[in-house]
């Protein structure tokens, strides 16, 4: 249950009535989900509302159309985004965000919400500089790697995933006495790693964010045998310092062992949403739109415990996500 702020509308001479969505970034399950709220609260509120085709290009190749409630109907359980997504750096560019801006003063939009991360978010941030209409943010990724929130929508559904498949591996890692290395997805952030890893029971977890060593691998590794384990399940994120499981894998068999390779990848990204992500994204999609009816200029929907509250995006861009060592530590412990 998410504590929601309540909002009072802001009587101006430009009223909004006309809003857009778009995803843009890595695709996260959820974000289905947070168009529709999105889509249906602007109507539910007598606006109208338009989606935006794949991102910040589609603001450049005038991919804007209407959206009505029958065109969000039975997406809040498919994965990806029914409005694709792509990475624009034409967009970062002045001239690009000119046209962009251009395109949507064309159609009239009064207001834009953004779902992704944070790469859309400082892209959201310059347009809302340049051009002066309201922008909100969803923060919408697997890696949940975006500081002020908790939590980001597709986070949940990423790591179930991961856990459910290292089930799978750990029967046939026991069943021959095996040691699997896992890895998942994570360039920057360990999150998905610590959070799989902890509920997979692996024994070691290897993430970006800290440094460790071959030799306290094979140590975790060793200390497993003498209390009679067989087999070993050890979390790597695709970023960490050894470049992921495949080089990992390479170091140990050097040592003598004979490391089996499972790489989950976008496996990861796709399936049906959570219902706690299906809930945060429709929780998060409307109070966006919320927002921009109230008069707010700009800034991320997040959560902090169960508050949902609003971030600037100039404070985002100032403070780093950072990796939970308490519960990396605890998660050493357990491994014992």
């Amino acid at each position: 249950m998410f504590i929601i702020p309540k909002f009072k509308p802001v009587k101006s001479k430009k009223s909004i009535k006309r809003i857009a969505v778009l995803t843009s970034g890595g695709d996260a399950p959820g974000m289905n989900a947070a168009i529709r709220a999105v889509v249906r609260t602007t109507l539910a509120h007598g606006c109208e509302a338009f989606g935006v085709q794949r991102g910040y290009s589609g603001l450049l190749e005038n991919l804007i159309h209407p959206m009505g409630a029958s065109s969000v109907a039975n997406i809040i359980q498919r994965g990806g985004t029914i409005l694709r997504t792509s990475r624009c750096p034409e967009f970062m560019t002045r001239k690009g965000r000119k046209q962009a801006i251009e395109l949507l003063e064309r159609h009239g939009i009064d207001g834009l919400v953004v779902i992704g991360g944070d790469g859309s978010f400082r892209g959201a941030s310059i347009l809302v500089k340049e051009s002066g209409i309201p922008v909100m943010g969803v923060p919408g990724t697997i890696d949940n790697d975006i500081p002020c929130t908790d939590d980001t929508i597709g986070f949940d559904t990423a790591v179930n995933t991961g856990i459910q498949l290292i089930d799978k591996i750990r029967d046939t890692a026991s069943s021959h006495d095996r040691i699997f290395l896992v890895e998942v997805m994570g360039r920057h952030s360990g999150m998905i790693a610590l959070h799989t890893g902890m509920g997979g029971g692996a024994e070691t977890i290897v993430v970006p964010e800290v440094r460790t060593t071959v030799n306290s691998i094979v140590e975790a590794i060793e200390r497993g045998v003498r209390r009679g384990k067989t087999s070993s399940i050890i979390v790597v994120a695709e970023g960490c310092q050894f470049g992921g499981a495949t080089p990992l894998a390479k170091e140990l068999t050097k040592r003598g062992y004979s490391p089996k390779l499972a790489i989950l990848g976008h496996t990861q990204r796709g399936g049906s949403p959570s219902a706690h992500d299906r809930l945060l994204a429709s929780t998060l999609g409307a109070v966006a739109v919320h927002s921009l009816l109230a008069g707010v200029k700009e800034g991320m929907v997040g959560v902090e415990g169960d508050y949902v509250h609003i971030t600037s995006f100039k404070r985002i861009s100032q403070k780093p996500a950072v990796l939970s060592q308490q519960l990396l530590e605890i998660s050493r412990d357990l491994a014992v």
